[in-house]
């Protein structure tokens, strides 16, 4: 019995120190020099060096005088990340939308836009579509008491082209020049 379960720990041992230890130390190892930036969780700092987030995680703003992310299924907590799997013939999910859409409407615009009614996959999602910052820019120029075409110039600054995809603006990058006006 000893010949089968000595070489079996023996191996447990060594495959818990290759794949446990040894691979993820030399993983780690590699992305801090090749990556360090994202690996170091791509942290957004102010002019004063202060940590105000990371641009590839959503950050809660409040108020009219900020732009605000789509909507966060798990409050914007990381511990939480995910989807709300509310369903599209869910009532919760339609009542959500519902009450979202009428406390974001601003009469004569049109709809809010869909971006910021949904929640993405991650309920992270740090990006949104110029259209659906677009559809703020009057509530927020009012809010700061700047004119709307100084916020649409700074709108137009932050747009991103990725490589797939259609074109997306961070909104914690935007809010943070916003902060600079």
């Amino acid at each position: 019995m000893s010949n089968i379960i000595r070489p079996a720990l023996s191996l447990l041992a060594l495959m818990t120190l290759i794949t446990g230890v040894a691979y993820p130390l030399v993983v780690t190892g590699v992305a801090q020099v090749a990556f360090p930036d994202q690996a170091n969780g791509s942290l957004v700092r102010d002019a004063g060096g202060k940590v105000r987030g990371s641009s590839l995680i959503a950050q809660e703003f409040t108020g009219d005088s900020w732009f605000h992310p789509r909507p966060s299924a798990g409050a914007f907590a990381t511990v939480s990340s995910s989807a709300s799997n509310l369903g599209p013939s869910n009532p919760a999910l339609a009542t959500r939308i519902f009450e979202d859409a009428g406390k974001q409407s601003v009469p004569g615009q049109g709809p809010v836009p869909l971006a910021s009614l949904t929640t993405s996959g991650s309920g992270l999602d740090p990006h949104l579509p110029p259209e659906a910052i677009a559809y703020q820019l009057a509530r927020v120029a009012a809010a700061r008491k700047v004119p709307v075409s100084t916020l649409q110039r700074l709108l137009e600054e932050h747009i991103e082209s990725p490589l797939v995809g259609p074109p997306v603006v961070n909104v914690l990058a935007l809010n943070m020049a916003l902060e600079q006006l």
